[in-house]
């Protein structure tokens, strides 16, 4: 079922890699979670990670993200190898993660939670230009800047969550289902919006998420993960045209 389909920008997208994994591997235990995968992204590309529970797809968000140690292999961002890195680390780096718990401050407020993403002193000088930037993507999050989170639904929590990673003002963002438990409206509201940040700004998008319809829909290309393993890679619309990942990916 591997697909290897160039995308249209590909001059570009290879001549600029940002992100490169190659030979990943992790286990936990006796497990191995990951085995020899191989990735790369270019700039303001937009790349799906598709795949079953328990495919690997979160282990392998977390290891770009500094959250854990792989067991092997080597990820490099603009040159730099990034194992043995931390998350924060990572931030200073221009990576920012939104993971699948959120990590908010319930207490405090979204405008408040919103300042905490803008870490790195580049971020801080930007904050205003960020959250206004944050605040036209999400417009709910405009008229509850001053809402304590805790009492909002998971659907603008994930809003704020997207927009906290965005303060850092990222040149690569990293989503951990983004649409994990959402109603379908605010599903679309959070698509719309990251559709606009991989269209309008520098920010290359990694994106783990099941649905894989509405992923490849927004993605330039992506990867099946299966039991740890890249199984699959091409274009989102090759890959969206294909039968064999059709049936197992899209539910047709």
């Amino acid at each position: 079922m591997r697909s290897c389909a160039t995308p249209k920008s590909s001059a570009l997208i290879w001549a600029t890699k940002m992100l490169e994994i190659d030979g990943l591997d992790h286990s936990y235990g006796r497990h191995a979670a990951l085995r020899d995968v191989a990735i790369r992204v270019g700039d303001r590309e937009v790349v799906a990670i598709l795949g079953a529970n328990g495919a690997g797809k979160t282990t392998l968000l977390n290891a770009v993200a500094g959250l854990l140690r792989p067991s092997g292999g080597s990820i490099r961002y603009r040159g730099t190898e990034l194992i043995g890195l931390r998350a924060h680390q990572m931030v200073k780096l221009g990576i920012a993660a939104v993971t699948e718990n959120r990590h908010l401050f319930g207490a405090m407020s979204v405008t408040d939670n919103l300042l905490l993403g803008a870490y790195t002193a580049r971020a801080r000088d930007a904050a205003g230009t960020s959250i206004a930037r944050v605040f036209d993507l999400f417009p709910r999050l405009a008229e509850r800047r001053r809402q304590a989170v805790r009492t909002m639904s998971g659907g603008e929590q994930q809003m704020v969550a997207v927009g906290r990673a965005l303060m850092a003002r990222p040149s690569l963002l990293l989503l951990d289902e983004p649409s994990l438990g959402l109603a379908p409206v605010i599903a679309g509201e959070l698509f719309a919006a990251l559709q606009r940040i991989g269209r309008e700004s520098d920010t290359s998008i990694v994106m783990v998420e099941q649905n894989a319809r509405r992923a490849l829909k927004m993605a330039d290309r992506a990867y099946l993960l299966a039991l740890g393993r890249i199984v699959g890679e091409g274009t989102a619309t090759s890959l969206a045209q294909d039968k064999a990942v059709a049936e197992s990916y899209l539910g047709l």
